[in-house]
């Protein structure tokens, strides 16, 4: 009986003198949530990124307040030499949402010449039953001399590919440093 007594004794001191720690924050963000929980989670995104052959693997998979996501997909060089650099990737993603799923695939290619002088890129997204968009860019700087440069470029884009008029845009620059 006396050894009962001292064991709760014990308990109630201890958990009179326990604290319960927060994240800084997390009364804010979370108001209506139970502030004496010890395990305060906090929400996160599982991330992986794996070396394979001349590039990488990666994805993410994770949550807000109204969705569940995840991305995946591969990105690599698929050349490196005196015609420059030419990266590539290719990506898939899924939404499951409150308000409706969603579906997308995509890929880009990335050049840029050995000099450094030269780029382009091409950009592909296709939503599964909706609709794909395009856009490309390219521009080039000319070294007239020392103090000269020449800079032209353009791109050009399309939210609805194959209908309508794309979205483009050139410009040029001269730029001579006295």
């Amino acid at each position: 009986m006396f050894s009962t007594q001292i064991v709760l004794a014990f308990a109630v001191i201890v958990c009179a003198y326990a604290q319960v720690s927060l994240p800084p924050g997390y009364k804010e963000k979370y108001p209506d949530t139970y502030k004496f929980s010890k395990k305060v989670r906090y929400p996160r995104d599982v991330s992986w990124d794996t070396q394979v052959g001349h590039g990488k693997v990666f994805g993410t998979l994770g949550n807000d307040e109204t969705s569940l996501y995840g991305k995946a997909g591969y990105k690599g060089d698929i050349f490196n030499d005196h015609r420059g650099v030419l990266k590539g990737e290719a990506y898939g993603s899924r939404v499951l949402g409150a308000t409706g799923d969603t579906s997308h695939l995509g890929g880009k290619l990335d050049w840029s010449n050995a000099a450094k002088t030269a780029d382009a890129a091409l950009h592909v997204n296709k939503q599964f039953g909706g609709a794909t968009s395009v856009s490309g860019s390219a521009s080039k700087v000319w070294n007239l001399d020392k103090n000269t440069h020449l800079s032209a470029g353009g791109a050009i884009s399309q939210d609805n590919f194959g209908h309508g008029r794309p979205d483009y845009s050139v410009g040029a620059k001269f730029q001579h440093d006295w």
